[in-house]
């Protein structure tokens, strides 16, 4: 089978200061001095692991197990501290929907400022825009600033955009909850239909019952280290069993 994602010894580290700085002033003071400590925060140690062309690939994890990191990095919004993961294909990033959006903009402004960061054309935005419009179902709201929106309404127009051009790797974070019953019904039929039609899809979720309906291969993650990669229902259940004991 083609590989679609392939995630090679990907860590990430982060520098915390482990100590209290009051000012700006005090920071430049200490950090000239080399006064200033840092502790370091592994994030995620040494992934590995890759996804078939047009799987349901889930990762399952407590809070703090390094989900959305890894997402992050694998839609290439943030680069691993070592490490290099290969996409093959167009990817759509369904998380954080909106984060790229500036609230002085009004919701047509942003269609076309967050479809170029998206590496969409303007003509292909502009060919696009009652296809976004209608499936956002903002009307008149598309012509007011950003600021004045619910972040209902952002992730609306953050999913019409990202879904909009029909990509071959789609990532989907648990955000996408966000928004009422009918809109969140009608963008779980929309990313269906994309499964049906052979997108890869990279699945988060804590909702181990949906995991296990749409994906056949489960990764868990916890503390940053993959604990296990196999069968979706093997997984899940040893997840599950380690979570009541803890």
């Amino acid at each position: 089978m083609t590989i679609s994602i392939d995630v090679k010894n990907v860590s990430m580290k982060y520098r915390l200061n482990s100590e209290k700085v009051d000012s700006l002033k005090q920071y430049f003071v200490k950090r000239s001095k080399k006064e200033i400590k840092y502790k370091e925060f592994i994030a995620l140690s040494d992934i590995n692991f890759s996804v078939q062309r047009g799987e349901v690939f889930g990762i399952i994890g407590m809070n703090g197990a390094g989900k959305s990191t890894l997402l992050k990095i694998i839609a290439g919004i943030i680069k691993p501290s070592e490490g290099n993961v290969y996409r093959y294909g167009s990817v759509a990033p369904l998380i954080e929907l909106g984060g790229g959006f500036n609230g002085e903009l009004t919701g047509i402004e942003n269609i076309y400022l967050n479809g170029l960061l998206l590496g969409h054309s303007r003509k292909l935005i502009s060919s696009k825009l009652e296809e976004i419009s209608s499936f956002s179902e903002l009307g008149e709201f598309l012509h007011v600033p950003l600021k004045n929106y619910s972040s209902g309404m952002k992730a609306r127009l953050g999913f019409s955009i990202a879904t909009v051009v029909e990509p071959d790797i789609l990532i989907v974070d648990e955000a996408l909850s966000v928004g009422d019953i009918q809109f969140k019904t009608k963008s779980e039929r929309k990313i269906m239909n994309m499964i049906d039609s052979g997108t890869t899809v990279l699945f988060v979720s804590h909702s181990l019952e949906q995991v296990q309906k749409l994906c056949k291969r489960v990764m868990w993650l916890d503390k940053g280290r993959i604990q296990e990669i196999g069968l979706s229902a093997e997984v899940c259940k040893n997840f599950k069993n380690a979570k009541s004991i803890k």
